[in-house]
């Protein structure tokens, strides 16, 4: 049997396991072609996060898939930036980042927007202590539960967040598929 008879013989097969080979095939090729494209346009081959809380509601909501840049592929707008130069995503001045609280590998990651940016020396707000460290100020667009920067209260007590510690930037979002992500408990 040919190479080509062998093709037609597997792609038209209905046998139950041939077609259970060609299924699991299709798939992969699938999860290749996407985590491909994933890779050449975001620098990212997992380049999805589901966001997890209301922290930056109203232009990220629960449930919402917001697709990641890789930070190795651009640079950080500041809200203070923005502003500046008229620069805004997810309806608001500048950049909203991905980042790894103190650094810290396997936790949670935070979706928040860069505010600004500071030197080490530098207050890290208006009256406020000195920074550790450079890097950036960064807070949830909620008003109502973010009234504060991270680095006033829990999420980033202290710490301006290293540009290190960033792993890339919000760049679209897709409302309510996130859900399934979120159903499914972590491990």
């Amino acid at each position: 049997m040919s190479l080509k008879e062998s093709y037609h013989a597997f792609k038209e097969s209905d046998d139950f396991f041939v077609s259970l080979a060609r299924d699991i095939l299709t798939v992969l090729g699938a999860v290749l072609v996407f985590a491909t494209f994933s890779q050449i346009v975001f620098g990212m081959w997992t380049p999805m996060v589901a966001v997890e809380s209301g922290s930056m509601e109203p232009h990220m909501n629960i449930g919402d898939i917001i697709f990641i840049q890789s930070i190795d592929r651009t640079e950080v707008v500041t809200y203070e930036d923005g502003s500046d130069s008229s620069f805004s995503t997810f309806e608001n001045y500048g950049n909203v980042i991905l980042y790894k609280p103190y650094g810290q590998e396997g936790v949670t990651p935070i979706i928040h927007r860069a505010m600004y940016y500071v030197e080490k020396g530098d207050p890290m707000w208006e009256g406020g202590p000195e920074a550790p460290h450079a890097g950036y100020i960064t807070k949830g667009d909620n008003s109502v539960t973010n009234r504060y920067y991270d680095q006033q209260g829990q999420v980033s007590y202290l710490m301006p967040v290293k540009e290190e510690w960033i792993i890339g930037i919000a760049r679209y979002k897709v409302p309510y598929l996130g859900y399934l992500r979120l159903m499914i408990p972590s491990f």
